[in-house]
């Protein structure tokens, strides 16, 4: 667990402007794309439901938060100060890091309303090389549980314990006083299912894929009259971007993974020598294609199974069927609250939201953080809107440990 630091430079408006301009025509351009692809869209959005035309992809738990600090913050994380967990959502912004070195492990039971074996746990470390440099890994693991199966008759064939994991490694680099860059790789592990498919059309066997995160981040600092001063942090990342994912020998059916494109803002407030306020922003998009019912070869899968790895993952941002109405509802916010006192006590709050067209995730998050020296624990709640106590991820709770020195 990390606070606010804010020893970097002081100048922040001309970096700022150009990051506005940037950002502008990023989404002009976008905008653009978009707008064109709503010609040739194949099927009404008006005709669709949030259950058949949400994004799907394989390996889902890449998206999982594992921390319970961005947790809280309502799964923002991108422009947050550094932390061990920095590795899963934005590696970049190690480089800033004040800490030489710090590792985190975290634990969440997950669907706690359906299932009492879920869970995902994670173990994230980095260390400094130098004022520019830094390394870092990572490790997830998420267990399903153990399911019965059974054949067509109903007869017993025993258990099984399907799992899934990733391991990551990532290396960062500060430009200037303000940039940084980071790159990481990730090697994915998927086991669903073994034994022959039904119909003798081969046999499920685990899944393997490989893959890689670009992300890029700005920091810096303005002083203020009365001593105070304020920390600006922008990120971007592009995260799970490789191959496809098959369990089957056959392979001709092949998953995209969970590919994300990801912005965000923050801002520190520190009011006096030991309060801190931060506010943060991420928007989030996943890089897959949107289910379209388009079957041009006649072949009895839709079109954008078939797609390749770069029309898909980069074609995302114009596939929509109800064109940019529907690509923008495809996008993700996430916002957050931190208050910190004296580096010893932080209280978080925050909300995510999600359309309801793609999966209806709407949930507020709350947890808090405590560090004594070098040892750091932080916790988080999450309660879906409404209410609802049978909701899947009703009571979803995270726990992590942290160590820095």
């Amino acid at each position: 667990m990390t606070y606010p630091g804010f020893n970097q430079e002081k100048s922040i408006s001309q970096p700022v402007s150009r990051l506005y301009r940037w950002m502008a025509t990023g989404l002009i351009g976008i905008s653009l794309l978009l707008a064109g692809e709503k010609a040739s869209a194949q099927m009404a959005y008006s005709s669709t439901d949030g259950r058949t035309n949400a994004v799907s992809n394989a390996v889902p738990f890449l998206r999982i938060t594992p921390d319970a600090r961005r947790a809280a913050l309502g799964d923002a994380g991108i422009a947050l100060s550094p932390d061990a967990s920095s590795v899963f959502s934005n590696l970049s912004q190690i480089s800033f890091a004040e800490a030489e070195r710090t590792v985190s492990a975290g634990f969440t039971p997950w669907l706690r309303s359906m299932a009492s074996d879920v869970y995902l746990a994670d173990i994230a470390a980095y260390r400094k090389l130098d004022e520019q440099q830094a390394i870092g890994v990572g490790f997830r693991y998420f267990s399903m549980g153990s399911i019965q199966l059974t054949d067509f008759q109903g007869n017993d064939q025993g258990t099984t314990r399907p799992g899934e994991f990733s391991l990551d490694a990532g290396y960062t680099r500060r430009l200037s006083d303000h940039w940084a860059l980071g790159v990481a790789f990730r090697y994915i592990h998927s086991k669903l299912a073994s034994g022959p498919k039904a119909g003798g059309n081969g046999a499920y066997k685990a899944g393997n894929a490989f893959a890689g995160d670009l992300s890029a981040s700005y920091t810096s600092v303005t002083e203020y009259d009365g001593g105070q001063q304020g920390t600006w942090r922008f990120g971007a990342v592009m995260s799970n971007i490789g191959t496809k994912i098959s369990y089957a020998t056959d392979s001709r059916d092949k998953y995209f993974l969970p590919a994300n494109l990801g912005i965000g803002g923050g801002y520190t407030y520190q009011l006096d020598d030991k309060n801190a306020l931060t506010l943060t922003l991420d928007i989030n998009k996943l890089m897959a294609p949107t289910p379209d019912s388009t079957d041009a070869d006649k072949d009895g899968t839709p079109d954008f199974r078939q797609k390749g790895i770069l029309s898909g993952v980069f074609g995302s941002f114009g596939d929509a069927p109800g064109g940019l109405k529907e690509e923008l509802h495809e996008l993700m916010y996430s916002t957050g609250l931190e208050y910190t006192y004296g580096g010893l006590l932080a209280l978080r709050a925050g909300y995510y939201n999600e359309h309801r067209t793609k999966g209806n995730r709407k949930y507020l998050g709350a947890g808090f953080g405590l560090k004594y020296k070098i040892a750091g624990f932080d916790f988080s709640y999450l309660v879906p809107a409404g209410g609802d106590p049978l909701h899947p991820l009703a009571n979803t709770l995270r726990i992590s440990i942290s160590a820095t020195w």
